[in-house]
């Protein structure tokens, strides 16, 4: 099996369905899966139905995708290496209500910027959230960056991997948790929010925001009020305020 590491985002990554295959079957955590789109074979589809009985996400990408990341033989697949094991949402939950604790989670829509997502998580692990749940697409790579960026806070808040957003959200409803929408597009004050009770803070992506049909799912919607001209804050800024007020009401 051959583990390079690319210094380009300091991953390690596996090429090679075969390496692959045993390295999913020997318990790493994938973080992105790349499969060429022109290729079909025995071992690609091997490859496939293993992500499929592990829940890894797949990406079908052109040859030229792969032949950046390496010149070696990759076989028209190549997968990327996750810096944490991932935790189960059940578990995160039922462990907080064990305690007797109110459940506090952060939901991460599309927050792709390795630092961003660092810092949002050292932010989290140092102000005891119980964990981050991210999408399976479309989010930052959990990789060597993301874990100096968050001073090691990686090491111990749980992060969950989630296949479908909009399920988790209304899973999360269920289970008695309410959903908080942190938005510029809210009429409510983040000082004027219910926070003391279980509930899942969303965060949204550095270009739009939260998406509109998570948006619709929110029980609040909040701003974070500001007075200079800019009227914007960096995402793992907003983050360190939102989570903050949170722990600041748990604590009254």
């Amino acid at each position: 099996m051959e583990i390079v590491r690319k210094s380009e985002n300091k991953s390690e990554i596996v090429f090679g369905t075969r390496a692959i295959i045993e390295s999913i079957r020997s318990g790493k955590e994938i973080d992105k899966l790349y499969i060429q789109k022109t290729v079909s074979n025995d071992l690609i589809s091997e490859l496939q139905d293993i992500c499929k009985e592990y829940k890894i996400p797949i990406l079908k990408v052109p040859v030229e995708r792969l032949n950046r990341i390496t010149r070696k033989n990759h076989q028209g697949a190549i997968a990327y290496i996750s810096a944490i094991q991932y935790s189960s949402l059940d578990n995160v939950i039922s462990t907080a209500y064990e305690k007797g604790e109110s459940p506090l989670l952060l939901i991460l829509d599309r927050i792709t910027d390795v630092r961003n997502f660092g810092a949002i998580a050292r932010t989290a692990e140092c102000a005891g959230i119980h964990g981050i749940v991210i999408p399976d697409k479309g989010g930052a790579a959990i990789n060597s960056d993301a874990m100096k960026t968050s001073a090691g806070g990686l090491n111990f808040i749980p992060v969950c991997r989630e296949h479908n957003l909009k399920t988790t959200i209304n899973y999360l409803k269920d289970s008695g948790l309410q959903i908080v929408a942190c938005t510029e597009k809210a009429d409510n004050s983040l000082y004027e929010s219910k926070l003391s009770e279980p509930c899942a803070i969303i965060l949204g992506s550095e270009e739009d925001g939260i998406s509109e049909e998570y948006l619709k799912l929110a029980d609040q919607k909040v701003f974070i009020p500001m007075s200079g001209k800019i009227q914007s804050l960096n995402v793992s800024v907003s983050a360190g305020v939102v989570i903050y007020e949170a722990i600041r009401q748990r604590n009254s």
